[in-house]
């Protein structure tokens, strides 16, 4: 998908994105899309856009994102609700339990609690009664880190395990609609993290024909196993639930303080700016 220099980073094809049941071009192997107009030839390697010079992207890359945590400012809330659960369930919580059982899969967590199977209804509907979805802020400047990497050539989606009725809404509200091509959510797989399947479900709408043609970025650990498990390179957020050390020994490649210090580092290392 190129993007040219007189193009903004809202200015993205308006096709809607990929999801479970769209399969990508036959010819191109990415999601379909609107047709789009070609960059100019020039010498070499190099892109001139505003502000500088861009690196031609390697367009067959891919980066897919963890939603809460990583986009979303999401983990206070999180924690708040959890200690509602355990509290109603009679069960012992505090940050350290938190920290201890976190899992962005509901039914390990809730294993780790010691929230029995026969409870889970019970834990969703005092869930369903405390957290609020539509009111967790968006991580200050992500949008526009979004945006920078699209422009920049990369397909973005998102991998996570929230429901698609909670989280599809707030794509718009963020302003990161268009931005995020590939889309697979907790109901869109029977397995979850940190099993393999929902992230490469993501590699297969994407067109991705090798998983290290892509990146993912998430901020929990079952993210990095993941991503390990489906030998995709992943790219460790920092956050409540685990340190950077945390990250690497779940088999992050590196991480960093928030998605917005990552995409300022990586877009550094392909670009050069005059």
């Amino acid at each position: 998908m190129n993007v040219t220099p007189e193009d903004s980073p809202s200015a993205f094809p308006s096709a809607g994105p990929a999801e479970v049941g769209e399969r990508p071009d036959a010819t191109s192997g990415r999601p379909p899309c609107a047709p789009r107009r070609a960059l100019p030839k020039l010498s070499g390697a190099w892109r001139q856009a505003r502000g500088g010079i861009w690196l031609e992207p390697d367009l067959r890359r891919t980066i897919l994102f963890d939603w809460d945590g990583t986009i979303v400012d999401s983990m206070p809330a999180i924690l708040q609700t959890e200690a509602a659960i355990c509290r109603q369930l009679g069960l012992p919580f505090d940050e350290s339990i938190f920290r201890q059982t976190f899992s962005p899969n509901w039914r390990l967590m809730n294993r780790a609690l010691g929230i029995s199977e026969d409870r889970d209804g019970e834990a969703h509907q005092i869930w369903t009664a405390t957290f609020r979805s539509d009111h967790m802020p968006p991580f200050l400047g992500i949008e526009d880190a979004l945006a920078r990497l699209a422009a920049t050539g990369y397909t973005l989606g998102l991998v996570t395990g929230g429901d698609r009725a909670d989280i599809e809404p707030q794509l718009p509200r963020l302003g990161i609609d268009e931005l995020m091509r590939v889309r697979v959510y907790a109901d869109d797989t029977a397995e979850g993290k940190p099993d393999p399947r929902p992230l490469q479900l993501a590699l297969e709408l994407a067109g991705v024909a090798q998983p290290d043609d892509a990146l993912y970025v998430g901020d929990a650990l079952d993210d990095m196993r993941m991503a390990a498990a489906a030998g995709v390179r992943g790219i460790g957020i920092v956050s409540m639930v685990a340190t950077a050390d945390d990250l690497l020994g779940a088999g992050a490649s590196e991480s960093a303080g928030s998605v917005v210090e990552w995409a300022d580092r990586f877009l550094g290392e392909s670009t050069s700016v005059e």
